[in-house]
């Protein structure tokens, strides 16, 4: 048996909180087991356990929704007026200098499996673009790259996965020798977990030696990054921006000099991109003004009454939706974790939960049977003291990869990333064949290191042969 002593002040830890019941088969396991069984326990959050289990699994576990608020202002995807033209030009000379000047990484939170989409194994190795298939991992990477050759510098790119896919996205990473990128600036790490709750509170057991776990969502990410040691990796190379993204949007400008730019002008801590919402319950998060905080309030939270507001124009009152993207300063994330008490608000969702009963038998439940909390990363924005919101377009930056098939499919994604290439292109005086339905009548695909944005076509359209109906065009 391992260490009485340790295993006593385990017990005595677990009886205080109701728990005790996570070492009811210690005596069955083997030594390495029993470690390994209190090391998972030691982890355990022993202070806000009983507060959370009152909290989120006992009670409906809601965040109040707040009574007053108003639509946030942003920055529009397009400056409107010479004097917005004029801070568009400045913000983005400051971001390509602060991109030259190595103070900014890219930040990608990539804890999903592929499971919707019929895929074994982290979704960032599922394959997306038209032509050559690459992966998601592989588009980021070479959009970092092609950024690091444009600015002359080596531009760090830091990766949270799960613990279920940590091993797998390193392999990945490995085979790819890093997608061309060198290792060294690659720092994979992983997120935090918590525990699963049966509806009385109890925590759930996986098996006789482990606990039943999941992510604690990608609001963990702004801990993890401190308790991995990325954090001070950035600091040590003098990182002071963070572009952050999800895993399941190829679309995305990795490194946005105009947003680097805007963030670091008006002095912000936290800030996000948005779109203008196709419908008024469209799902994705709202972003709102309350006491004057930038807040997002989930889709599913926003009263219908609220949702359907429009102004004079008819346009939505609510029109910004959250999609992920942030740009976040190195020094609000060390402010947060300041001290170690830093914790988002959670959100609860009820899950079917496999387990082990009281006898140690496998219980594999037919409907939910117990709560799973989690944490997301826009709930921090009401912490930072400056908060800008930037719109950006549908077709040029946000195409998520969440289902197999219909809306945020993979067969949509694959078409707005020929779409945008079109678009690009067209810009840059090339011609593109078009259907009836004027939807290209070709697949394209661009790769970062032919243009990370559609200035970039300009200098290089006159290298793009012609392009006829029924070609598959790759340019590089």
């Amino acid at each position: 048996m391992a260490d009485q002593t340790r295993f006593d002040k385990v017990l005595t830890q677990c009886k205080q909180i109701g728990q005790e019941h996570l070492l009811a088969f210690y005596a069955q396991l083997d030594a390495q087991q029993q470690d390994a069984l209190l090391e998972q326990i030691e982890k355990l959050d022993f202070k806000h356990i009983p507060a959370w289990v009152e909290q989120y699994v006992k009670k409906d576990g809601m965040l109040a929704i707040p009574t007053s608020f108003e639509p946030a202002p942003s920055y529009p995807a397009q400056p409107k007026t010479a004097e917005q033209k004029d801070t568009y030009r400045k913000a983005h000379q400051l971001g390509e200098t602060l991109l030259r000047q190595g103070k900014a990484a890219g930040f990608v939170v990539a804890g999903g499996q592929g499971t919707r989409l019929g895929f074994d194994g982290p979704k960032g190795n599922y394959p997306t673009s038209p032509i050559k298939k690459k992966t998601l991992f592989t588009i980021f990477a070479e959009s970092i790259l092609a950024a690091s050759k444009k600015y002359n510098v080596d531009i760090p790119w830091y990766v949270m996965t799960s613990p279920l896919n940590y091993q797998a996205t390193v392999d990945s990473f490995e085979k790819a020798n890093y997608f061309g990128l060198k290792k060294s600036n690659v720092v994979i790490f992983i997120q935090g977990t918590m525990p699963n709750f049966a509806f009385d509170g109890t925590i759930f057991m996986a098996d006789k030696g482990t606990l039943a776990t999941s992510p604690d969502g990608h609001g963990g990410s702004l801990k993890a990054l401190a308790d991995s040691g990325a954090l001070a990796d950035m600091k040590k190379r003098g990182i002071e921006y963070l572009s952050y993204w999800q895993v399941d949007n190829p679309l995305v400008h990795v490194l946005d000099p105009l947003f680097i730019g805007l963030h670091a002008m008006d002095g912000a801590q936290m800030s996000s991109k948005a779109l203008l919402k196709a419908g008024p319950l469209e799902k994705v998060g709202n972003f709102c003004l309350v006491d004057g905080k930038v807040t997002v309030i989930e889709y599913s939270d926003l009263p219908d009454e609220q949702a359907h507001r429009t102004n004079a124009d008819g346009s939505l009152v609510f029109e910004l939706g959250s999609i992920g993207i942030h740009m976040i300063s190195v020094s609000f994330i060390e402010t947060l974790n300041a001290g170690g008490g830093f914790a988002l608000p959670f959100h609860k969702a009820i899950k079917k939960i496999p387990h082990i009963d009281a006898k140690g038998n496998p219980v594999s439940p037919d409907k939910p049977n117990g709560v799973k909390l989690e944490t997301f990363v826009f709930d921090a924005l009401p912490m930072a003291k400056k908060s800008i919101i930037l719109e950006t377009l549908r077709s040029e930056e946000f195409a998520p990869v969440k289902n197999a098939t219909g809306v945020d499919s993979a067969e949509v994604t694959y078409q707005m990333m020929i779409d945008r290439a079109a678009c690009w292109l067209e810009a840059a005086g090339v011609q593109v064949p078009r259907k009836a339905d004027g939807r290209p009548d070709c697949v394209l695909e661009m790769a970062p290191s032919f243009a990370l944005f559609k200035d970039d076509v300009q200098s290089k359209a006159s290298s793009v042969s012609t392009i006829r109906s029924g070609d598959s065009v790759y340019l590089e």
